[in-house]
């Protein structure tokens, strides 16, 4: 079969890192059924590929029935699905790759790539976490070949990482050093995951395998803040917050979920800043995967800069 006849059903290929996804699986030559709840919102994906090589199809994940049909007549399966909404973990996380679990092998499916994170661990004291280790274990349970990938944060031009501090820079006078800014972090560039999804559902070496993957560098929270405001020419206080007043403010800020309004942080979120968020000595990565990852010091500077007054050529202040 070649790879032009092969069909992959990709969930959640409408998000961050299902667009550059979808974009390099359509570059290998496969089909790509995209199983999204709104397809009306994602026909900027139809045109990275050929035409009709990218289909759009709806799909709630919540329900069982709509994730059985977007997963009739596929080779391959990539399960993108997930949330920060504190109160849609069980139903986005778990649920959906329960489904979706069951649903791939009775339709003789036996290629499935779980898009995870970095920290996934059932005795996590983060309810995201735990909830990642769940739909893994799920997933390994139904499909015993599949493959796992756990990314560090993740980074690129659309990302709610670097945006949002820098957006935050651009209006508040502060930025907030949760934890005194000791965590750290090894960012990896959203088109390297893409490579790494592509490598997984189409390579049959790594099945069964579990990647864990970090970019070149290792940064501090302080770090990356840092970076963020020399992008963008801006000086701002770095106002240590300690993590108990952190959890008390997020778990206030989290009510507004209730209401279907995003926070800008949850008491979960800070939670998860009390751990580093690395790749563990001995995990296989991107190297295993036979991929170079890229810097965040090389990709941020290229839209960090819509955060600039006077935009991308402006000049520093001077000192």
């Amino acid at each position: 079969m070649t790879a032009s006849s092969r069909l992959v059903t990709v969930f959640g290929g409408s998000g961050f890192i299902g667009g550059q996804a979808v974009r390099e699986l359509a570059r290998l030559g496969w089909r790509i059924r995209v199983a999204v709840r709104k397809p009306n919102t994602a026909h900027d994906l139809r045109p990275l590929g050929d035409v009709g090589q990218i289909q759009l199809m709806r799909c709630d994940v919540t329900r069982q029935a709509d994730v059985e049909a977007a997963l009739r007549g596929a080779d391959a399966v990539v399960n993108l699905v997930g949330t920060f909404n504190t109160r849609r973990f069980q139903a986005m996380h778990v649920d959906a790759a329960r489904y979706i679990a069951e649903a791939a092998p009775a339709n003789g499916i036996t290629r499935l790539v779980q898009v995870s994170a970095n920290g996934a661990d059932a005795d996590s004291p983060s309810a995201y976490a735990r909830s990642k280790a769940e739909a893994e274990a799920i997933m390994r349970q139904h499909v015993p070949g599949a493959v796992i990938l756990r990314p560090s944060v993740v980074f690129g031009a659309e990302d709610d990482f670097l945006n949002r501090f820098a957006a935050m820079a651009s209006m508040s006078p502060a930025l907030p050093l949760i934890g005194g800014g000791n965590t750290r972090f090894q960012p990896v560039h959203v088109g390297d995951v893409a490579d790494a999804i592509a490598a997984a559902a189409t390579r049959p070496e790594f099945v069964g395998r579990t990647f864990v993957l970090g970019g070149p560098s290792i940064y501090s929270f302080r770090e990356i803040l840092e970076l963020i405001l020399r992008e963008t020419h801006r000086e701002k206080v770095l106002l240590p917050l300690p993590f108990p007043l952190a959890r008390a403010m997020g778990s206030v800020m989290q009510v507004s979920e209730l209401f279907g309004i995003a926070p800008p942080l949850t008491r979960d979120q800070v939670l998860m800043l009390q751990s580093d968020n690395v790749v563990p000595d001995g995990a296989e990565g991107f190297a295993a995967l036979g991929i170079m990852p890229t810097g965040m010091e090389v990709i941020a500077p290229s839209y960090l800069w819509l955060y600039r007054r006077g935009g991308q050529f402006a000049e520093p202040a001077a000192a």
